[in-house]
C-alpha cells in the first residue's frame, strides 16, 4: 500500500496521519469524515515556492481554491505565503472572512456577475482573469463608478489538449472558456483593453486541464503565448508583466498514476519561459501558476464506517459505507480510482475482492471497484486515499444526506475545520407550504 505524506500504520495496526490515530478521530468526529495532512499541504506550497526563489524567478503561486474552499483552508495558504484563486463570490466572501490578503485574491470564472465584479472591484483585490467581451465592458463600468483601476489578465485558450479526461480539458480551441487565439478574439480583447482607462492589463492567462503527468503540455502552451505576446508587442506596443500558465499539476491516485515532482514542474516552466524571453528580446515576466488538487489531493482521506454486505455468487461481491457521491461524486461524474485499506485493520491480508457501494439511491453510486481488502464487516472503517480535491468542495445533500465534517491534523493535534451538517442544517432554508385551496368538509 502507497501511503502519503505523514499516513503510515501504528502499533495498533490503525492508520495514523499527522500523527493522530484515525479511528480514534472516526469516534469523536463521526464518519464519514474528512481529514487533511497539513505537513503534506505546506510541503507542497514550499515545493512550489522554493523552487521559483532558488532560480531567481519572480512568481506567485496561487491556490486553486475550487480544489477545497474553507476558512481555515484560506489561513493556512495566507500562512504559508500562497496567492487565491477564487471563482465565485461565495469563495471571495470566504477569503475575506479568512482575512487573506486582499492584493494576492486573483478573481476567475467565465460568467462572472456583475455583483462579483463589484465585490471585487469594492474590496480592491489584485487581479480579475478577464474571460470574456461582456465581462471587459462590465468591468470597466464598474470600476469607473468606484474609482479604481483594476489589474487584469486575459484568459485565452491556446488549442492545446492536455492527456486527461475530456470532462476536464479547459484550455483546447473548444472550450466554454477564455478568447480563442485562433480567431483573433484574444488580439480583439487585449486592443480593448488596453484603452480602456480602468483596466491596467498585466498579461495574459491559459490553463490547459487537469491531471497532468508531463510537461509537454505547458511547454506548447507557452510556446503559442510567447508567439501571441511577439505579435502583440510588434504590432501594438503590449509587453506583459505577467505571464499565467494555470494548473493542472497530478497527483497519484492509484499505481497506474506517475506524478512527477513540483519541482520538475516549476523548473522545466521557467526554463521555458527564460528560453522564449531570450529568443523574442522580451522582458522576464512574472510567472504564476495555480495548484489546486497537488496541493490538497493527496493530503485528504476520507474515513468511512462499514455497513452491509451483498454476495452474489460466481458475479460480485458489495460492500456498503455510509457515504458515496455525497461526498465524492467525482467516480460518479469522471470515472475516477482510488485506492483503499480497512483504516482499523492496515496490516491484515487481503482475503476477498469487494466493490465499494456508497448509500445513495442510485445504481452508479459506487466508489472502487473490485478492491481487495480482509473480510471485512460493520465494525470496520474503510479509508479513502486521496480525496483532498473535489471532495467536500463537490459535496451534496443528494437523498437528503448531510456533508461530512472536515479535521485538519498536525503533530499529534487534530482540529475541527468544518462541523458536521445536521439536520437543522438541512432544513434551515426551507419554508412551510402555504396552500391556499380550501379544505373540503
Amino acid at each position: 500500500m502507497y501511503f502519503h505524506g505523514t499516513s503510515q500504520v501504528n502499533d495498533r495496526g490503525h492508520l495514523e496521519i499527522g500523527g493522530v490515530d484515525t479511528i480514534e478521530l472516526a469516534h469523536q468526529y463521526g464518519t464519514p469524515l474528512y481529514v487533511y495532512d497539513v505537513a503534506l499541504i505546506r510541503e507542497r506550497a514550499r515545493g512550489f515556492q522554493t523552487t521559483f526563489k532558488n532560480m531567481g524567478v519572480k512568481a506567485q503561486v496561487a491556490y486553486a481554491s475550487k480544489a477545497f474552499s474553507s476558512i481555515a483552508m484560506f489561513q493556512l495558504a495566507k500562512e504559508e505565503g500562497l496567492s487565491l484563486d477564487v471563482v465565485s463570490g461565495g469563495e471571495l466572501f470566504t477569503a475575506l472572512v479568512a482575512d487573506f490578503p486582499l492584493e494576492r485574491i486573483h478573481f476567475h470564472g467565465n460568467n462572472k456577475s456583475y455583483e462579483e465584479l463589484e465585490m471585487a472591484v469594492q474590496k480592491k483585490i489584485g487581479c480579475v482573469v478577464v474571460d470574456n467581451f461582456l465581462e471587459l465592458d462590465l468591468l470597466q463600468e464598474i470600476c469607473e463608478k468606484n474609482d479604481y483601476i483594476m489589474p487584469i489578465l486575459l484568459r485565452v485558450t491556446p488549442g492545446i489538449e492536455a492527456h486527461t479526461h475530456d470532462y476536464i480539458l479547459t484550455g483546447q480551441e473548444d472550450s466554454k472558456f477564455g478568447f480563442d487565439l485562433q480567431s483573433g478574439q484574444a488580439k480583439e480583447a487585449m486592443e480593448i483593453a488596453v484603452k480602456r482607462s480602468h483596466l491596467d492589463l498585466l498579461g495574459i492567462h491559459c490553463h490547459i486541464g487537469s491531471q497532468i503527468f508531463e510537461t509537454t503540455g505547458f511547454k506548447m502552451a507557452a510556446e503559442k503565448l510567447f508567439d501571441t505576446l511577439k505579435e502583440w508587442k510588434e504590432e501594438n506596443g503590449f509587453e506583459a508583466r505577467v505571464v499565467n500558465l494555470g494548473g493542472g499539476f497530478g497527483i497519484r491516485y492509484t499505481e497506474e498514476d506517475s506524478p512527477i515532482p513540483v519541482s520538475r514542474y516549476v523548473e522545466e516552466i521557467i526554463g521555458d519561459v527564460q528560453t522564449h524571453v531570450k529568443k523574442l528580446n522580451m522582458k522576464m515576466p512574472e510567472i504564476w501558476i495555480e495548484p489546486g488538487r497537488s496541493l490538497v489531493g493527496d493530503a485528504g482521506t476520507t474515513i468511512y464506517s462499514v455497513g452491509s454486505k451483498k454476495e452474489i455468487p460466481n458475479i460480485r461481491q458489495y460492500l456498503a459505507i455510509d457515504g458515496g457521491m455525497s461526498d465524492n461524486i467525482r467516480p460518479a461524474l469522471y470515472q475516477a480510482k482510488y485506492e483503499a485499506v480497512l483504516a482499523n485493520r492496515v496490516n491484515d491480508k487481503a482475503e476477498e475482492t469487494v466493490s465499494i457501494a456508497g448509500k445513495c439511491c442510485e445504481s452508479g453510486d459506487m466508489l472502487i471497484w473490485d478492491l481487495p481488502l480482509p473480510k471485512a464487516n460493520h465494525e470496520d472503517y474503510l479509508a479513502v486515499f486521496c480525496t483532498g480535491a473535489y471532495g467536500y468542495s463537490m459535496a451534496n445533500n443528494y437523498n437528503r444526506i448531510t456533508r461530512p465534517a472536515v479535521v485538519f491534523v498536525e503533530d499529534g493535534e487534530a482540529q475541527l475545520v468544518i462541523r458536521r451538517e445536521s439536520f437543522e442544517d438541512l432544513i434551515r432554508l426551507d419554508l412551510p407550504f402555504q396552500s391556499k385551496s380550501k379544505i373540503l368538509k
